[in-house]
């Protein structure tokens, strides 16, 4: 049996056990888009599969080498979670017919949190191979461990049967292939007028960040590994350095910092001990209770899914992170009162219970799916790519940090760990109320307005129209009758007295 001793008996080593994989993670996140441009989506996935598939097994070889192969083995992992975690969503989207690629944001997830309660079921059903406590099989814990490998596997092979992505195709130059995919992928004839327009879609993005790269750093427009790491890391920089710009910045990270900050991963990786915590009876019961979480915030991310664009972002959030910080206080305020006779106060551990489950409901239909679709939406066309990132990068630290500390607070403050939560949740409902905008239905130029760098969606837009008439596509869609670039209700606000109304209008908005 290997002993993990201090590993789970001190809180704070108990906490660097858990967060290790996160730390790895924020690491992946910042050289997937290093590997999936120099590779390609496809084989960067495949990398990192592979990456995965080495932590599971040096995880598995702690029966042999001890605690400190879980230790590494997680890490590893947590590399290529972390990079897939931006990988494989950026592929989903750029192979997707453009009908669907908005759904897509969603349903990943809606898939999230899936995994989590199947998992979370896995581990109720392997807790008591060979028994519990002395007698317990490793096998309780081998078995979870090593059932990774099967959708990692699945997804190892699978990827070899995909095609390249479109995108990444035109991008390095090769049209004829990403035209003979494109014609795989929607089933149409290779010279059909919507393998056409399509095509023309993707290499007219691809045609406007290369001259937008060209524009601000010429140096770099080669396509070397080297110029692309530098990209990365020069493109990253820009955003801090202007007043409008560090204002996107702050809403992206600060959002992703105040989503993981509502207690959510501490709840998820910390249930079974938060349970026993709250007078459940054994620890079978805790692992019962925790299943249940899986399953509530798997329903509640559905309707998320259905309604986000009607109802908006925003209004959503700030009703999730009310909900969650209510249940945090409430928590807070039943297990102050019971924490040394949960024995005799059943009903009010149960209690106790039932508000963690609302609690991951809120969370459920709210900050989980729509933290990401506001970070995507706040940034210019010429960008997005990096903004993402480096919220995706907040989100990584934010959740290592929460794994890194709630041990440790649940030991020495208890009641208080709640307290701190639901503080920090009412602060995220604060700073969205005062400082992030209403992004459903507004058009660049209105986001332009909104963090007052007016005029830089306007230039993407004017780059992208000369880029799409250069290539022809503006021909396509005359010929299709479809809106050209210019050609809509807001054409008036494209003059200087146009452009002035519409400032005047979104203001009025805000």
């Amino acid at each position: 049996m290997v002993d993990m001793g201090v590993w789970v008996e001190n809180s704070t080593k108990k906490g660097w056990l858990t967060s290790i994989f996160e730390l790895g993670a924020w690491f992946g996140c910042l050289y997937s888009g290093f590997l999936a441009e120099i590779l390609s989506r496809k084989y960067a996935i495949l990398v990192n599969v592979g990456i995965f598939i080495v932590g599971i097994i040096v995880q598995c070889s702690a029966t042999v080498s001890g605690a400190s192969c879980i230790l590494g083995g997680r890490f590893v992992t947590g590399l290529a979670i972390g990079a897939m975690s931006v990988n494989v969503p950026n592929y989903n989207a750029e192979v997707a017919p453009p009908e669907v690629r908005g759904s897509l944001v969603a349903l990943q997830q809606l898939a999230i949190t899936a995994g989590i309660m199947v998992s979370f079921w896995i581990d109720y059903g392997t807790n008591n191979i060979g028994g519990s406590g002395e007698t317990q099989s490793e096998a309780a814990w081998l078995v979870p461990i090593c059932l990774q490998l099967i959708p990692g596997i699945a997804l190892g092979v699978g990827i070899l049967f995909m095609p390249f992505s479109p995108r990444w195709l035109i991008h390095h130059g090769r049209e004829v292939e990403a035209r003979r995919v494109l014609s795989s992928l929607r089933n149409l004839p290779l010279d059909h007028e919507l393998i056409e327009l399509e095509f023309l879609e993707i290499k007219a993005q691809s045609v406007f960040e290369k001259r937008s790269t060209a524009e601000k750093w010429p140096h770099l427009v080669e396509l070397t590994p080297w110029n692309t790491f530098k990209l990365q890391w020069v493109a990253i920089g820009s955003l801090f350095t202007t007043k409008a710009m560090f204002r996107r910045v702050t809403v992206a990270t600060v959002t992703m910092f105040f989503q993981q900050f509502t207690g959510i991963n501490a709840v998820l990786y910390y249930a079974p001990s938060i349970f026993a915590a709250l007078g459940t009876s054994s620890n079978t019961t805790s692992l019962l209770a925790t299943g249940v979480v899986g399953v509530a915030m798997f329903l509640a991310t559905i309707p998320a899914v259905l309604y986000i664009d009607k109802l908006g972002r925003k209004p959503v959030m700030l009703v999730g992170a009310l909900g969650m910080g209510i249940c945090h206080m409430t928590i807070a305020v039943i297990f102050a009162k019971n924490q040394y006779q949960w024995g005799t106060h059943k009903a009010a551990g149960w209690a106790a219970v039932a508000m963690v489950w609302l609690f991951v409901v809120h969370f459920g239909y709210s900050w989980g799916p729509c933290a990401w679709v506001l970070i995507s939406e706040v940034w210019p066309l010429s960008n997005r790519a990096y903004g993402i990132a480096l919220g995706a990068s907040s989100n990584w630290m934010s959740n290592f940090i929460v794994g890194q500390i709630t041990p440790d607070l649940l030991t020495h403050i208890k009641y208080g760990t709640f307290i701190f939560f639901g503080l920090l949740t009412f602060g995220g409902a604060a700073f969205l109320w005062w400082f992030v905008p209403e992004t459903k239905r507004l058009t660049l130029e209105e986001m332009d307005v909104v963090f007052g760098s007016v005029g830089v969606a306007i230039r993407d837009e004017e780059r992208m129209r000369e880029v799409r008439a250069e290539i022809g596509l503006e021909d396509v869609l005359r010929g299709l009758g479809g809106p050209r670039i210019g050609e809509s209700e807001d054409e008036k606000s494209r003059s200087p007295k146009g452009e002035v109304e519409e400032i005047e209008k979104v203001e009025a908005k805000a």
